[in-house]
């Protein structure tokens, strides 16, 4: 099968690579760009593991081509990494919002985007902004804890007067 070259900008640097048209996004970032925190679980949308921004909004990466998103911007939960925990990475080590982990990137990058827009969300509005996304061990009062923890920190963390 023929092959293209792309760049899609994951986490700030352009990353180059020869593919063919039916790769998937996820398999990209995994394959080709050896960022494996985006993980794999159903290929088919419904568990939300592989969630990545694209352009600032949630996808799930297992049912986006590479090539679809040439030129684009993504953000990994690779992309988060700081000199301090994201107060999201930190909400969910406070408030014991992972368990075995497998959904723990997925999870945030959902809550990424939530907070992105809402950055003081309800109880019901966090519960709908994570609905794409499943939790295997049944952690979700904890999920939802750790994204009510990390909306305080981040609001607490605004300069006096913005909003």
């Amino acid at each position: 099968m023929a092959k293209k070259s792309i760049t899609i900008n994951i986490n700030g640097t352009p990353r180059t690579h020869e593919v063919e048209d039916r790769l998937l996004l996820v398999h990209f970032i995994r394959d080709n760009c050896a960022l494996t925190g985006t993980h794999i679980g159903c290929d088919s949308t419904h568990c939300g593991a592989c969630t990545v921004l694209l352009d600032g909004t949630a996808v799930k990466a297992c049912t986006i081509f590479a090539v679809q998103v040439a030129d684009r911007e993504i953000m990994t939960i690779e992309g988060m990494e700081g000199e301090a925990l994201h107060p999201l990475q930190e909400g969910f080590y406070e408030e014991h919002g992972l368990q075995c982990g497998f959904c723990t990137p997925g999870m945030i990058m959902s809550a990424k985007h939530l907070l992105d827009k809402n950055p003081k969300p309800s109880e019901e509005e966090i519960r709908c902004g994570i609905s794409g996304n499943l939790c295997r061990c049944t952690g979700y009062q904890n999920i939802v804890k750790s994204v009510q923890y990390a909306s305080k920190k981040l609001q607490a963390s605004e300069p006096a007067g913005g909003e």
